[in-house]
């Protein structure tokens, strides 16, 4: 798996906000403020468990073609059976949308690591569970005597830009000096990190603790500037409340002008110490990248106050836990659920995705020493096989697909996906998806298939490529398929050409 992350995920700090347009529903105090961004225009970086980007390429198979459905097996086994994929373990099944009609299977009923394909059934669940309309509320409470607690309930949208109106808030309710804040984020159970998540997956953005009080997708941002050449790279933070505690070992250098640039970027397992390697030539852009945050209350607490500073509100002192007998004083909203799964979805978001897992919980209350992660996990498996789904032909321990110990078969996916086809969310699901050449993880593929009606989920990770949604063709008619690829040694790009090239397939079938 990569170490090093190149960043357009998390501009958090340059204006470009991640995931849908954020909207903070005020408490009762304030109805009716919004607050307004910018969407993100790009699609993911080259991460674990996120589709990667590529540059636009000629499918193999060339658009106007034409096949009768009973050539497809052989059509697709001419792609799977290449020299190439020979110790490539291969998943497959196509179905016809409207029907259990199977047109194509192999190794459908078997077991592969999904990669965030995993995402379909967490918001599939996610919709069915919670409805499009459910919002995620932070609220801020005190008890008259100047204690002030903040309390969160697993908002991933939560940004800088709510903290603002919460601040805004406490200043209407005339509050002007805060004896002691408290942060309660006991709402979620559990570790905040999944135990079986990589290391060198934590320790970026796109493995961020997932914990009841997430601010900025728990994520800081920073950039390397050449400077002359033989000088080290500068390091500067985007917001200087992040650099509170880190430690900068900075081993790169500024090469010559023209020369090829990389960075490596390693955080110590204990501590907050950041180790980069690495070069960038005297003229080429600034590397953007974004971590973990190492302590997300403290993470929390720092901009908060900031905000409350600005608003000329004063705090003596701050710390977490928990205090009763409090009124609430000021609260945002997330956006609705509907908008929440187009960031996971879209744009495979695993810090959202683990958000949604973990908000099912709510109906289910926890059993002895259960976690939210394990309620969740017994929610989306009741709310899956209430539309079709076989809870035997899945095993997940997280929303994301981070972990290599989720197992998922093609035949469960195409279960959902057909599943989700009869609910009446039917359009607000199809809507979170990616869809070819025009956004998010698919963005960049099949450009030059301008026709192609596919909307799919993306999913990547070493060894690792999926692809599942649906497709329609214009002489056939709509189909959902889950391809997914597993114990490869080919290069990404290469697995992901034969997999566009039997979706090419798909959308050239015709009735004969």
């Amino acid at each position: 798996m990569s170490t090093k992350s190149s960043l357009s995920l998390l501009l958090l700090f340059l204006g470009v906000q991640i995931g849908v347009n954020q909207q903070a529903a005020i408490a009762q105090t304030n109805p009716g403020v919004v607050i307004p961004t910018t969407p993100r225009n790009s699609p993911p970086p080259p991460v674990p468990n996120t589709t990667i980007p590529v540059i636009p390429r000629n499918i193999p198979t060339t658009p106007g073609n034409k096949f009768c459905a009973s050539q497809l097996t052989s059509n697709v086994n001419a792609v799977t059976n290449r020299p190439q994929f020979n110790r490539t373990h291969w998943g497959i099944l196509v179905q016809n949308l409207d029907s259990p009609q199977i047109l194509y299977s192999q190794n459908a009923n078997k077991f592969f690591t999904p990669a965030s394909v995993t995402k379909l059934m967490t918001t599939a669940a996610a919709l069915q569970t919670l409805s499009p309309n459910y919002r995620i509320r932070t609220s801020v409470y005190g008890d008259g005597n100047g204690v002030v607690q903040v309390v969160g309930r697993g908002d991933p949208s939560l940004k800088n830009e709510q903290l603002v109106i919460l601040a805004k808030q406490l200043r209407e309710k005339g509050v002007r000096r805060i004896n002691q804040l408290i942060v309660n984020d006991s709402y979620f159970k559990g570790e905040a990190v999944e135990p079986s998540w990589m290391w060198e997956d934590v320790q970026f953005y796109y493995g961020a603790p997932v914990n009841s009080l997430m601010l900025n997708e728990n994520a800081a941002v920073f950039k390397l500037f050449p400077q002359t050449v033989g000088k080290p790279l500068l390091f500067k933070w985007d917001n200087p409340i992040d650099a509170s505690g880190w430690k900068i070992v900075n081993q790169t250098v500024t090469a010559a002008k023209g020369e090829k640039g990389y960075i490596e970027i390693q955080r110590d397992l204990k501590g907050q110490t950041l180790y980069l390697k690495g070069q960038l030539a005297e003229d080429s852009s600034p590397d953007v990248t974004a971590i973990a945050v190492f302590d997300p209350i403290q993470n929390f607490l720092q901009h908060f106050r900031q905000s409350l500073a600005k608003e000329g509100i004063s705090v003596a002192k701050s710390d977490q836990g928990s205090v009763n007998n409090v009124r609430e004083l000021a609260a945002v909203e997330s956006p609705p659920i509907s908008e929440l799964i187009k960031e996971t979805n879209i744009n495979s978001n695993n810090l959202y995705a683990e958000a949604l897992l973990k908000a099912l919980a709510v109906k289910k209350p926890l059993t002895n020493n259960q976690t939210t992660v394990q309620a969740g996990l017994e929610v989306m498996k009741t709310s899956l096989s209430s539309i079709g789904v076989d809870s035997t032909t899945y095993k997940l321990v997280d929303g994301s697909g981070l972990s290599r110990k989720d197992l998922i078969s093609p035949q469960a996916l195409v279960q959902t996906l057909q599943g989700m086809t009869k609910s009446p969310y039917a359009e607000v699901f199809r809507a979170s998806l990616p869809a070819a050449g025009k956004n998010g993880t698919l963005k960049n593929r099949f450009s030059n298939i301008p026709d192609l009606d596919l909307q799919a989920k993306t999913g990547t990770m070493t060894g690792v490529v999926s692809l599942a949604g649906y497709v329609n063709s214009p002489n056939y008619g709509p189909m959902v398929f889950s391809i997914m690829v597993n114990q490869t040694e080919q290069p990404i790009r290469t697995v992901r050409n034969a997999i566009d090239e039997i979706v090419v397939h798909l959308s050239q079938l015709q009735k004969c």
